[in-house]
């Protein structure tokens, strides 16, 4: 029988599961499909699109994510009791366990900042994965019956929404029957994803280099190979990235599963790292050249003002851009079965957004659970389910808030889609940047401490963060256009979460009695909630 935790929880996870859960989250295969043409319709602020970065925009988030996935394993290594905390028991334990009564003072806000930051991510992602799947969905639908009045139905926001309510409840069913169950769930959608990827990205790599639509040396949207692996605009890189993390978090999420993992000690941070490297730096840099390497002005497709487009104008107005691409390449490379090919990734993609959102799920309402345990979140969220001992409270939650962001995402395009996409990578960035600046705070002082791991690298993993939240902040307004309106929504959504977890934070401390700042002199006598 499995060690049932302090928590409740019960202790099933070896080195497998906890990696296959963080590497269901990044799910390669999905997100080609559902954010290559959010990165293909970015623009810049003279109007100029910054497609041309996307695959050096994927480089520089994986250097991103590599900085911080260290801080993370770095801290999971030292505070292995974190169990379902993550990064909000980071925070606490990275104060509390400096001598200095100054220093500990500091730990109850550090926390509200982290897990305010946590729950911007991890609760807004839920909801851009539902949206993308209605998107799918309907993609799928009007392939399969062009012109149809179904077709015509599902296109419709209303029935839109209602899809999106429907797969939000699906997944939150999964979620609430355990995370042993999720795992098995999650080594079955990774092996199907990683393996259609590397079939289309073959067959992509054979249609550029067989030409066998006759395509100009000048059609191509990269002419050279080379085009696609180098830089060409330091503005359009930086905002490139700022969407591409998107397709990148979840290496961290596997610290939340302290509580479930049998050795967290040491399989907590393989897993961080091993995800991050077969999903991130092996998956997407392949499939990410092979598709850019594939287009050509011989994509067509309808802009919203019922104009032909060609090229990567196709691929932004396009709700399935890669859906479109292998139709091309299949009816090219496979006797005229591009529409098969076409359904058979569209099918891979619907069961890794379904494996990416029950992993958000797994990992957001963990962390709400921690929390509600520390009394900073409403009681009710921390309630295990009697059964199979899941936080199934928080899970009917975030059902609904996933629903919710699904919805404001769905009724504005491809502008609302960025929007609370960029919402859930400005909480990553703000995560993930006090991660980097927690790790040197929990080691800087102490005899493990190696200036190299503890203070160079998540130091340089802060300032790069950093940078991140300051390129949606200006380059996206800058830009104008679409791409401000999306970086508008984003901070909408991020304020209004802001003054939500202040509020609570604030109410519930002075009804409690206790201090967001204790004075040094209760950390010395040891009153510090009071």
């Amino acid at each position: 029988m499995a060690e049932q935790t302090s928590t409740g929880m019960k202790r099933t996870l070896g080195l497998t599961g906890v990696t296959v859960n963080a590497m269901a989250l990044i799910a390669p295969g999905a997100f080609l499909w559902i954010t290559y043409q959010l990165q293909a319709a970015n623009v810049d602020a003279a109007g100029n699109s910054t497609a041309p970065d996307m695959w050096t925009g994927i480089v520089a988030a994986l250097i991103v994510a590599f900085l911080t996935a260290f801080a993370f394993s770095e801290l999971a290594r030292r505070y292995p009791d974190a169990g379902t905390g993550s990064a909000y028991y980071f925070a606490e334990k990275a104060f509390l366990d400096r001598e200095e009564p100054h220093h500990r003072r500091w730990a109850r806000l550090a926390k509200f900042m982290t897990g305010w930051a946590a729950h911007l991510f991890y609760w807004v992602y839920p909801g851009v994965m539902v949206a993308f799947m209605a998107t799918l969905i309907v993609y799928i639908v009007q392939q399969l019956a062009p012109g149809s009045g179904i077709a015509n139905l599902v296109s419709t926001i209303p029935v839109q929404i209602g899809i999106a309510c429907i797969f939000s409840a699906l997944v939150g069913f999964i979620a609430v029957r355990g995370i042993t169950g999720s795992t098995n769930a999650a080594i079955a959608i990774n092996i199907i994803q990683l393996t259609a990827l590397v079939v289309f990205s073959i067959l992509a790599i054979i249609f550029r280099s067989s030409n066998p639509l006759n395509v100009a040396p000048d059609g191509w949207y990269h002419p050279t190979a080379t085009s696609i692996i180098t830089p060409h605009n330091l503005s359009g890189l930086l905002f490139q990235s700022t969407i591409a993390i998107l397709i990148l978090v979840g290496f961290e999420s596997s610290t939340a599963l302290g509580a479930e993992a049998i050795n967290p000690k040491r399989d907590i941070p393989r897993g961080v790292i091993l995800s991050l490297v077969i999903q991130g730096l092996f998956a997407y840099l392949i499939e990410y050249f092979a598709a850019n390497y594939a287009l050509s002005n011989k994509l067509v497709g309808t802009a919203a003002d019922g104009s032909t487009v060609t090229g990567i104008a196709a691929a932004a107005a396009s709700g399935a851009p890669i859906g479109d691409l292998a139709k091309q390449i299949g009816d090219a490379l496979l006797s005229g079965n591009g529409f098969a090919l076409m359904i058979i990734l569209a099918v891979t993609v619907a069961i890794a957004i379904l494996g990416t959102t029950l992993a958000a799920m797994n990992t957001g309402v963990r962390i709400s659970f921690a929390m509600a345990q520390d009394a900073e979140m409403p009681e009710v969220m921390g309630l295990l389910h009697g059964k199979y001992a899941t936080p199934y409270f928080g899970v009917i939650v975030m059902v609904i808030v996933s629903a919710v962001i699904a919805t404001i995402g769905m009724v504005g395009g491809v502008v609302t889609l960025t929007g609370i996409t960029l919402a859930s990578n400005l909480g990553t960035f703000v995560l993930y940047a006090l991660i980097c600046g927690l790790t040197v705070v929990a080691f800087v002082g102490r005899q493990e401490f190696n200036l190299f791991k503890h203070g160079i690298i998540p130091g340089l993993g802060l300032i790069v963060n950093i940078v991140m939240v300051l390129a949606i902040f200006i380059i996206g307004i800058a830009s104008g256009g679409s791409t401000a309106q999306a970086t508008y929504l984003a901070l909408g959504i991020a304020l209004l979460w802001l003054v939500v977890s202040v509020a609570y934070f604030v109410i519930s401390s002075r009804q409690a009695g206790k201090h967001i700042v204790p004075p040094v002199s209760a950390m010395q006598s040891g009153t510090a909630g009071d």
